[in-house]
């Protein structure tokens, strides 16, 4: 089930908006495809971010793969418990699994991300393609 509350990005990135505060995972579509999830490489704390770029990277036993920002912003906080338990990526993607909190620069950017059900299309879209 993808939560109706959330916006995504087509690099299978998340958010969750609450007031100015962007809080970025991976849908569970893209933790699935990735496996057991051993290690993530997160930004730093205070750094600004413009919209695609890269801001870390996710390890699985399968592969390597980036994490781009939805929204452009300034890093506020990140998941540090993901230092040691990378794992709950793949148990609660949507929850505890949450990578970064991004203040959001300009909170329209949210409106340019797909709702749930344009998600599920897309994702549609790509299982046929």
């Amino acid at each position: 089930m993808i939560p109706s509350d959330l916006r995504f990005h087509k690099e299978h990135e998340w958010i969750r908006v609450d007031g100015k505060q962007a809080t970025v995972g991976i849908s569970d579509f893209a933790q699935d495809a990735l496996g057991d999830i051993v290690f993530l490489e997160l930004p730093k704390v205070g750094i600004s971010v413009k919209v695609g770029q890269q801001i870390g990277e996710v390890e699985s036993t399968k592969t390597t793969s980036t994490i781009y920002t939805p929204v452009s912003g300034t890093v506020s906080q990140i998941n540090t418990d993901l230092k040691d338990h990378p794992e709950v990526v793949n148990s609660d993607p949507y929850g505890k699994g949450w990578i970064v909190v991004i203040e959001l620069a300009d909170p329209g950017e949210v409106d340019q991300l797909m709702t749930a059900s344009q998600y599920e299309a897309f994702l549609a879209s790509q299982k046929k393609g």
